[in-house]
Parts: structure tokens; sequence; C-alpha cells
């Protein structure tokens, strides 16, 4: 099939296209390889997928409504899967109008964009983060996520609601893609994982919100990729739930599901921190602070509406994931200049 991929050079459409190439299809993809963090690792990702065949990128802003229909034009695509957005709940403490742009603006752009398009099958990234502060022992889809505590979070709730109603209006088969704590090798320089790595191997400290009480459910981006492809061809169908015995987010009226990405596993922080140690054979040296704004203390995605589509669960365990993940740190990043960046 003909995907058209948006954030192909961040680290979930890095790897999902790789993934797609792979199985024999071809990739468009559009980024706007934003400064946010090394834009050299962006534009390394995008190397290794120009020499993959089949693949062809666009370098553009969401916000640039006229290069994003000549990107798609391009594609004729059978798949529209939209990951692009500014990431980072902190730090949509300090640049709100990033978000405002970006995640909204470049999410209306994308509709109107799937609207002229007709794809088979709209594939929108979301997060957990749109659960809040749920104190629930495991998030289900249809829980409410209505009172976000991050910016980040309610620009990604928004997206899911504008594209509910696109999906009624234009009949645009759309599901929603709910992601809990992505990581794994090419990660995000700003995500914990990155950051806890790099400062042990340089013996610097690592701060420690919340005192370590947080927990979160993690999930390999190997996994991540593999649920993506499967829901690929579970296009919305009014009418047509899963099967009997699991909630489904099918609605009545639109072909338009939520679907959690997630294992249902939680793991501690300071079990994590531990785990890093343990793979890496040296002490963190912590410091602990309070819990930041806008922070959740825990994460935990149902699979079972997941596992009822595709047949398929995360599970990669954490010890595994970091193991791979570390090696590439050690192997692409650490060596390059002899000292973690």
């Amino acid at each position: 099939m003909r995907f058209f991929i948006t954030g192909t050079a961040g680290f979930i459409g890095f790897h999902l296209a790789s993934r797609l190439l792979e199985d024999g299809h071809s990739v468009v993809g559009y980024d706007g390889i934003t400064p946010y963090y090394d834009v050299g690792l962006k534009r390394r990702r995008h190397e290794i997928l120009g020499a993959k065949p089949g693949f062809l990128a666009f370098e553009a802003m969401l916000e640039d409504a006229p290069a994003l229909r000549i990107a798609a034009e391009r594609a004729a695509p059978d798949v529209i899967i939209h990951l692009a957005a500014q990431a980072g709940v902190r730090y949509s403490l300090e640049k709100p109008e990033a978000y405002a742009s970006a995640n909204l603006l470049g999410m209306v752009n994308v509709l109107e964009l799937c609207r002229a398009v007709k794809p088979r099958h709209f594939l929108f990234g979301s997060t957990s983060s749109v659960y809040g502060m749920s104190d629930k022992p495991e998030f289900v889809e249809t829980d409410p996520t209505d009172r976000p505590v991050s910016l980040y979070a309610a620009s990604k709730k928004s997206g899911e609601v504008m594209a509910y109603s696109y999906a009624h209006l234009f009949a645009i088969p759309t599901t929603v893609c709910r992601f809990f704590t992505v990581y794994g090798p090419n990660g995000r320089p700003d995500m914990s994982l990155f950051k806890f790595v790099r400062a042990i191997l340089n013996d610097e400290p690592i701060d420690v919100f919340g005192d370590g009480a947080h927990e979160r459910d993690f999930t390999y981006v190997g996994d991540l990729v593999e649920a993506v492809t499967r829901l690929v061809g579970c296009i919305p169908e009014i009418g047509s739930p899963v099967a009997a015995g699991v909630t489904d987010t099918l609605s009545a009226i639109a072909p338009y599901r939520e679907v959690n990405i997630a294992g249902g596993r939680t793991v501690g922080l300071m079990r994590y921190i531990e785990t890093i140690e343990e793979i890496l054979g040296k002490k963190a040296r912590l410091n602990l602070l309070p819990v930041q704004a806008g922070d959740v203390l825990r994460t935990a995605g149902s699979p079972a509406l997941l596992e009822a589509l595709t047949g398929y669960r995360p599970g990669t365990g954490i010890r595994e994931g970091m193991t791979k993940f570390i090696d590439w740190y050690l192997a692409e990043v650490h060596s390059q200049s002899g000292r973690a960046t």
C-alpha cells in the first residue's frame, strides 16, 4: 500500500516508516525538522529511510497547508498516519504557542487533507496523558479524558475531538492510537531514558521528580510499531463493533475508534533507574525533586481492545527493551564523541 506519514524524522515515525518499507509498502514522509531537539539526529533518521527503496521525504511544517497538500498528492496514499506534533509535557509550560500552532492548526490542516484525499484509513498518534490524574488501576479507552493536566495533553485531546468530528462529517475511517511512554533505539534526547543513560555515563546527577514515586506503562517502540501496523487493517466501520465482552470505543455515528497502545504493566521510576544501573554496571547520582507541574503520577493502559482487534499486545520487558536502547546509545551516540551528548 501507499502511506503518507507525518513525523518520519521523529522517533516513532522513523521506526514505523522503517517497518512499512521493509514490508514492501511505499512511504512518503513529511517532517518540519524542528529544533526542539538535535536536528542532526532527525536528519540522520531521514537519511537512513532514504536509503531504503520506496521512501520519499518532504521537509515542511504542518502549518504549511499548501506544502502538505503537494506532498500528499505525490503520495496518493491509501493510508495517512499523523504522528508529527510538538511533544513534551514540560516544554508546554515554556512554549505554549508551539502546541497551539503544531498540534491544533497542524491537526486541522491534516484533517482537511484527509477530507480532500479520502484515505481508506486515517490513524492519529495521541497520548496516555489525555487520561490526566486518573487513579484507576488500569486506564480503559472509555474512561473520562476531559480533564488534562498539561497543555500538551489538552492539545492531543483536542486533536482527538477534531478527528471525531471529521470522521462523522466526512466519513473518514479514523483510529486514534493512545501511546504509553514509548522508548527504544533512536529515542528522543528529551526523554528520561536518554537523559538518564547520558548522565550516568558522564558521572552527572539525574533529576528524579516526585521523589521517584512515578509509575509508567512503558512501551517498547518495536511493540508499538507492531501494534500500529496491525491496526492499519482494522478499519472502523459503523455497526461493526469488536467481539462481545470487550469494551469498544467504536462510535455509533462515525467510523471512529480510540485504542490504547500499551502492555498493561507498570514499572516504578526507582526500579527503572535500577535497571539502567544494572545494565551499565554503574550507579546513578540522584537529585530528588518535587513533582513538576503537568506530570501525572501513574499510567497503566488496558490492552484488551488492542488485543481483541489485532490479536496482539505489547510484551517486551523493560530490561530487554532498555538493553536494546543502551546498545544503540553506546554504539551510535556515546562512541561518536567519546562522551555522551
